[in-house]
């Protein structure tokens, strides 16, 4: 496996746009099957009042942004959800809840569960829930959890100008936790923050170094959302978002690339072009956590017309057998720490200042 240099992967990303296809196209035709693209179904199972500050974020309990909340969905609400899914067409179910990081409760104990049902549907699942311990992780495995998502969102340098209540040290401890599981791992990042081309190049860098790489990097347009500090944040050009969804492919070869949040702004000829550059995998539902997502007939007829098919379950990687979940007296005695960065950014603070007024306002 390849070990990629800043400057080689920045010589990818900026090489002419329709040579960088070419190669890319070339690179995903030789490690898979370019008519199939996996459908994807996210569901936000805890939505709303997470204490973290990332600036894109409308789930941040610290912003206003009139999101639904809703504490952890039910076992048959989640696998109503899955059915509902299994009938789009969708082959893997992600599950997000707004948590900075997973805690020894019942809350999890009850997740766990919800892992079990859907594996039990002959569904990859998938969770996303902040930070894991390796314990954890390990007891997600057992209960039949196919893939754990956790981001890096950009470059080390960037994340601090984004993010002040976690390290992102924290996030590669987390990735290391889940492959200590032996779970696949699924992390990507955010296109359009503010970040420069370097820091976009950086991040995939630090993703490409892992051993093995991930089996899954979503590429996120950003989706500015009101009330959050990246709220006047232009869209991405589709150009961009090509750039990166080949760069990607190149630089990590077997990766399933994830065209992920950001495309109800594309066109059907833009997001024809990332999945020429290497992109196999799309989220469908009329929602992705919080946002926006196009509808599930307009991806059927845009698979028709692409002559694409819908990848089916386990197509990777073997279903796990779900097996009786514990937790050992060494795990409940176990004490979580995870860093609390000393640093604020200036407007994330400003944007909770401004929540708290309109909160007040509201009450008045």
């Amino acid at each position: 496996m390849r070990d990629w240099t800043l400057d080689e992967i920045m010589e990818v990303y900026n090489m002419p746009l329709l040579e960088l296809v070419f190669q890319a196209a070339t690179v995903h035709r030789k490690h898979h099957n370019p008519r199939e693209v996996q459908i994807s179904t996210l569901l936000s199972i805890k939505t709303g009042g997470c204490p973290e500050d990332c600036s894109y974020c409308p789930q941040a309990a610290r912003y206003h942004t009139d999101i639904d909340k809703n504490d952890l969905m039910s076992v048959e609400q989640v696998e109503k959800a899955a059915i509902d899914a299994q009938a789009t067409g969708s082959s893997r179910l992600c599950m997000g809840a707004a948590w900075r990081n997973v805690k020894n409760d019942d809350e999890f104990e009850h997740v766990l569960k919800l892992v079990k049902t859907v594996n039990d549907m002959k569904m990859e699942v998938c969770c996303t829930l902040g930070m894991v311990t390796e314990s954890q992780a390990k007891r997600l495995a057992e209960a039949g959890l196919h893939a754990y998502n956790h981001n890096l969102d950009t470059s080390e340098d960037y994340y601090k100008e984004i993010i002040s209540t976690r390290g992102y040290q924290d996030r590669l401890d987390t990735l290391s936790n889940v492959r200590k599981a032996k779970l696949t791992v699924c992390s990507g990042g955010i296109v359009g923050m503010g970040e420069a081309v370097e820091d976009r190049c950086k991040m995939l860098k630090t993703l490409s170094m892992l051993r093995p790489q991930p089996e899954s990097v979503p590429i996120n347009a950003l989706v500015a959302v009101e009330g959050t500090p990246l709220e006047e944040q232009q869209d991405v050009p589709i150009w961009e978002m090509v750039r990166m969804v080949a760069t990607t492919r190149i630089v990590m070869p077997t990766t399933t690339v994830r065209l992920s949040a950001g495309r109800t702004s594309m066109t059907a000829e833009g997001q024809a072009l990332c999945f020429m550059a290497g992109a196999s995998s799309i989220f469908a539902g009329d929602k992705l956590l919080t946002t926006p997502n196009p509808d599930i007939n307009s991806d059927m007829e845009l698979f028709d017309t692409l002559g694409l098919i819908p990848r089916k379950s386990f197509a990777k990687n073997e279903q796990r057998v779900s097996s009786e979940v514990t937790l050992t007296e060494a795990e409940k005695a176990e004490k979580i720490k995870w860093s609390r960065p000393t640093h604020k950014i200036e407007k994330n603070e400003d944007y909770k200042k401004q929540a708290k007024l309109k909160r007040k306002e509201e009450v008045l």
